[in-house]
């Protein structure tokens, strides 16, 4: 790997880290700022779900933005939202101010994973995406790793709040370090004005094609996400009697393990696809794989719990190659757009499925701080319900993907791309 693509890897990468620790930071927080502000299930999970609404509202416009004045400027200046965000939030001695705290850090990161799949389609080539991807989503991961068991350490000797500054300082120093350092690479096709980007993601939500690639994939890693920065932890300590420390460690583990899916699915894609499996088919067969070990969780199987978790990590990251397949799908000036927008989709998944999920429990009373397994069973068993049924969807018989090409870059050009050559 050459410098300037190692340094697109290095630096997009640890603006998705920072993101991601932004994304689960609740979970440690959560007994915290519940004791002090008195909050309940449903409180905490829309507290904390505010994230991925302010994410999910930024996509559209962040998209046009990565397409119009690309990754590098872009990232830099919205990851200062983030770190006024927290700010906030850590200042903050009312809900009320919390939740404006948190809808700015969603805001502020909401580029980050599309500026990462944007520059990384900048500078490397098509067949390597899901590696690459997967790469990014691993150094993303450690994020997940970070607020388990470090987090909660550090929490036995420093405040909340105190945490909440110094994630403004460390968002500051990415941000500067992307606006100085990274490179910046010119679209050959020419630049429309901001609304006709804007027409640009109008066809891609009408794209059959696009909802297609997504279905499955969209509620799959929306129900990850949503239980891993958050419900995850009260799982583990209402249903499975788990202490907190126990707990935390799990939530590691879940972490490093969603690193190694990452990169593992990444890696095999390739070479599952010189076997005859598609991209699209390793991605359905991985999620597949999601469902099941969350059915395994549910039914409390007779095997370690650490294998349990560990599997769900591994599997409920392989989501992410539905990116690699929409920029097969896609032509360059379009990606942008079409992973924001996919990232859209997921992120109001999460936001639903949190507040969804902290609602069902509030049915329950809790007892000692603890809800009832029922209430997690009943929660969690919706939730698979919904990626039961958008798998139908994903496996069912399709033409519309006949247009997109297995493979870009000097072996078959798309042929599908001629029907968006004259989309800004």
């Amino acid at each position: 790997m050459s410098s300037t693509p190692l340094r697109v890897f290095l630096l997009f990468s640890a603006g998705y880290f920072v993101s991601y620790v932004f994304r689960g930071v609740n979970l440690g927080f959560a007994p915290l700022i519940t004791r002090e502000l008195g909050l309940t299930a449903a409180n905490l999970g829309l507290l904390t779900s505010l994230y991925f609404l302010g994410f999910a509202g930024a996509q559209l416009p962040a998209g046009v933005l990565l397409d119009h004045y690309g990754p590098r400027r872009v990232t830099a200046g919205m990851l200062l939202f983030a770190a006024a965000g927290i700010g906030v939030f850590g200042a903050a001695h009312g809900v009320g101010a919390m939740m404006v705290g948190r809808l700015l850090i969603g805001v502020g990161v909401s580029v980050c994973l599309g500026a990462a799949f944007k520059a990384l389609a900048q500078h490397f080539p098509v067949s390597r995406l899901p590696l690459m991807n997967g790469l990014v989503m691993a150094v993303g991961g450690l994020g997940g790793v970070v607020v388990g068991s470090p987090l909660t350490w550090v929490l036995t000797f420093a405040s909340w709040r105190a945490v909440c500054f110094a994630l403004v300082v460390l968002t500051i120093v990415v941000a500067a370090l992307l606006w100085m350092f990274a490179p910046e690479r010119k679209e050959a096709h020419h630049q429309a004005s901001l609304v006709g980007q804007f027409k640009g993601t109008w066809h891609i939500l009408r794209s059959a094609a696009f909802w297609k690639i997504g279905s499955f994939s969209v509620v799959t890693q929306g129900v990850f996400y949503a239980m891993q920065s958050l419900w995850v932890g009260a799982w583990l300590r209402d249903v499975s009697g788990f202490q907190p420390h126990d707990a935390a460690a799990l939530v590691s583990v879940l972490g490093f393990a969603m690193m190694a899916g990452c990169v593992g699915f990444g890696a095999a894609a390739r070479s599952m696809e010189r076997r005859g499996l598609s991209l699209y088919a390793f991605c359905g067969v991985g999620m597949a794989l999601f469902v099941v070990t969350q059915l395994l969780i549910m039914l409390r199987a007779p095997l370690p719990a650490g294998l349990l978790w560990a599997a769900y990590g591994i599997f409920g990251g392989v989501g992410i190659l539905s990116y690699a397949v929409l920029a097969r799908h896609f032509p360059p000036h379009l990606i942008g757009r079409g992973n924001t927008t996919l990232t859209l989709i997921i992120f109001l998944l999460i936001f639903g499925f949190q507040i969804g999920v902290g609602a069902v429990l509030s049915i329950w009373t809790p007892v000692g701080g603890h809800y009832p397994p029922v209430a997690h069973l009943t929660a969690w068993g919706i939730l698979v319900a919904l990626q039961l049924a958008s798998a139908v969807w994903y496996v069912l018989p399709s033409r519309v993907l006949a247009k997109s090409p297995s493979h870009i870059h000097g072996e078959h050009q798309p042929q599908g791309l001629q029907a968006y050559s004259d989309i800004e």
